[in-house]
């Protein structure tokens, strides 16, 4: 017990960082996940870890508490930036309501609690059952594990004013915008060409009442194409898994200084 006690400190860090970032990271920050459940799965994953890294003595003093509030800024940095990656699925849905008319008939989402379009929710759950299935949840799980080789513990200084960071933000955030736009862009294109359609149709014949046609149209082309280039969303997608995993390294290694 005595040997316990000097190292708890340590271990206190190591179960912060994994903890904040259980909070903003993809599938485990869920509301349908019990909070329970997830400070256990924290408590015992930061105690492996723990004895994998060479973790000094800590004294609790003032730069103690300022090396908590870091561990914790990191977790959900990281954890943040792994969400908003990921939500490009959900981006590339409201592109396709937006097109489709599904913009009014927006769903609460479960697992955020928040409105999400029609769409965007199920090509989110397509996402994250793809995601599950090729072991992407132990990708960032590996994530929160090896950020101790480019942050370490006891760094008490973190660069997050950095321009370097924020322009590797900002890109990032705008790399999510082209990869939601990848995916949406069979499926909108198609529904634009429909419009074009549509709108000759109402010039040509305007005894048909277009708004009343032009709605069903373009509901049954966007599932036909949806069904049709489900195949590439899926390559698009493993290419942002991919991209997920690059962009959490990079953004350690700009935290850690490296």
């Amino acid at each position: 017990m005595q040997e316990i006690i000097p190292q708890f400190p340590a271990f206190l860090l190591v179960f912060v960082r994994v903890a904040s970032f259980f909070v903003t990271m993809p599938i485990f920050s869920y509301r349908t996940i019990p909070a329970s459940y997830r400070i256990g799965i924290s408590f015992f994953l930061a105690w492996l870890m723990f004895y994998t890294i060479e973790a000094p003595v800590f004294e609790i003093d003032g730069s103690y508490f300022l090396l908590i509030i870091k561990e914790a800024l990191v977790g959900l940095l990281i954890g943040f930036t792994a969400f908003m990656i990921l939500s490009a699925v959900q981006i590339a849905g409201a592109f396709i309501d937006f097109q489709t008319g599904f913009t009014l008939a927006n769903v609460i989402d479960p697992q955020t609690g928040v409105q999400s379009p029609i769409m965007g929710q199920y090509l989110y759950t397509i996402s994250l059952l793809f995601l599950l299935g090729a072991n992407g949840h132990h990708l960032l799980l590996d994530g929160i594990f090896y950020s101790y080789q480019f942050i370490p513990i006891n760094q008490s200084w973190i660069h997050f004013g950095d321009k370097n960071m924020l322009e590797f933000l900002v890109k990032a955030f705008n790399q999510t915008f082209i990869i939601a736009f990848q995916m949406s862009i069979p499926v909108v294109g198609s529904l634009f060409l429909v419009d074009v359609a549509l709108g000759i149709v109402a010039r040509t014949v305007p005894q048909i009442n277009i708004f009343v046609v032009g709605l069903p149209v373009k509901i049954i082309v966007s599932f036909v194409v949806l069904i049709m280039v489900m195949g590439l969303m899926m390559v698009v997608l493993q290419q942002l898994f991919d991209y997920l995993i690059a962009v959490m390294r990079g953004l350690m290694q700009l935290i850690g200084g490296i």
